[in-house]
């Protein structure tokens, strides 16, 4: 038996490897479609003359953690919001503690297509009233837009009433409502919270209304004409159609906003 069995093992037991450029097409063709799945990544492979099992391409994806796309009737929410971002408002609320432990509220509105953000006065008491009121101005304000909103995203807060989804449907838009518990449905209006917190409220002793109000306003100014977006290639929300001129580095002054809380800096006019 011995003198019979003189073969050498080659290679490991069992399926052949498949091929790394084979390989790196799979995980090509899931990276640029992300809602295919292995049958159909199968499919498209087997047009270009190549056979590779759904079991194959699933065990491939899944050690890239890459997949398999999950089955699904539409774009995913995070698609939605970049396709139809220049139609799109969210909003929601954050508040505010002042030196003597009262607390305001503020609604902040953001453009997702420009970044542009709205900010409300501050209220102690966000009733109904209030807050249909502030659908109106963000109403008023959004008339000289060139296209029209089509959706406002907001969470479940009981502070929206029926009367503030019936202003904002007057002008031709939808309000969408995002899930319990989910604040990741809202992620900007969450994100341009944090913003507001980390660069300004958190380093500002408020000392009641009418402080938050000026601190607020200056704030979004800043905001929208000053403050480089990496969303928008570094450019502000408001920006300007003329290129910016450059200046000799001898040249850049610096102007305080806020105390010195905030620098802009600016080159010296000729």
């Amino acid at each position: 038996v011995k003198r019979k069995w003189t073969y050498r093992r080659t290679g490991r037991p069992g399926r052949p490897p498949i091929d790394d450029a084979v390989r790196e097409l799979i995980l090509r063709l899931a990276r640029e479609n992300p809602r295919w799945g292995c049958v159909r990544i199968g499919g498209e492979l087997r047009k270009l003359g190549i056979r590779v099992g759904a079991t194959t391409i699933r065990t491939v994806l899944r050690a890239a953690r890459a997949g398999p796309a999950p089955r699904q009737t539409g774009p995913s929410w995070t698609e939605f919001l970049r396709a139809q971002a220049s139609g799109i408002i969210a909003c929601d609320f954050f508040t505010v503690e002042t030196a003597w432990l009262r607390t305001l509220y503020v609604l902040v509105f953001i453009e997702l297509g420009t970044r542009r953000i709205r900010l409300s006065p501050s209220t102690v008491h966000p009733d109904s009233a209030w807050v249909t009121q502030q659908a109106r101005n963000l109403a008023l304000d959004l008339d000289d837009r060139s296209t029209a909103i089509r959706f406002l995203i907001r969470d479940r807060d009981t502070k929206f009433s029926r009367p503030f989804d019936a202003v904002i449907r007057s002008e031709g838009a939808r309000v969408i409502l995002t899930p319990i518990r989910a604040p990741n449905a809202n992620a900007y209006a969450e994100r341009v919270i944090a913003t507001i917190r980390a660069e300004c409220l958190d380093w500002t002793l408020i000392l009641g209304r009418g402080h938050l109000d000026r601190t607020l306003r200056t704030y979004a100014d800043h905001y929208n004409r000053r403050r480089p977006h990496r969303a928008l290639a570094l450019t502000t929300p408001l920006a300007e159609a003329w290129d910016p001129i450059p200046v000799s580095p001898r040249d850049v002054r610096r102007r305080d906003v806020l105390g010195g809380l905030i620098h802009e800096y600016h080159g010296v006019a000729a």
